[in-house]
């Protein structure tokens, strides 16, 4: 059991770190970055931040992964992704997909460099649908949390 414990204090912590860091960005900094006068300035801005905070988010994104599977594993609860009682396990790993796909292989391989291209072509629509990404993937993240949260104390069950 404390080895259980242990995976949830990690796993609670890789998300507060993560999910965390998501909100700061996508209401604190992006707000923040959209009152530069040059969009072109935004759009540089933004890179020099999003390279340190994609290294932060790669690896809480890591142990939380990791930790999820280690208490999935634990309570057997491979089952609960089809059941709709348990629906928040399925979110969890879909919106955990989804960041992983995104930092560990489209932002790198692919993204970064279609973004600059088109920011080079329409640095403020680059910049708008930078911001409109990042507020989809946050309440996303906290429609998860939310289920997550009162799904693993007995709520809706």
């Amino acid at each position: 059991m404390g080895s259980f414990i242990f995976a949830r204090v990690v796993h609670v912590l890789g998300v507060v770190f993560w999910i965390g860091g998501v909100a700061m960005v996508t209401t604190v900094l992006l707000p923040a970055v959209r009152r530069f006068k040059d969009p072109r300035e935004r759009i540089a801005f933004f890179e020099a931040v999003e390279v340190r905070f994609a290294r932060q988010s790669r690896w809480s994104t890591l142990i939380t992964g990791l930790s999820g599977l280690y208490m999935l594993n634990y309570l057997h609860g491979w089952t609960w992704i089809h059941q709709w009682s348990h629906w928040w396990v399925g979110a969890m790993i879909l919106v955990w997909a989804i960041f992983t796909l995104m930092l560990f292989v489209l932002e790198p391989l692919v993204l970064r460099r279609l973004l600059r291209a088109h920011a080079a072509r329409d640095p403020e629509g680059t910049f708008v649908f930078i911001q409109s990404m990042h507020w989809v993937l946050l309440l996303l993240s906290l429609i998860a949390v939310a289920g997550a949260v009162a799904g693993s104390h007995g709520w809706a069950s």
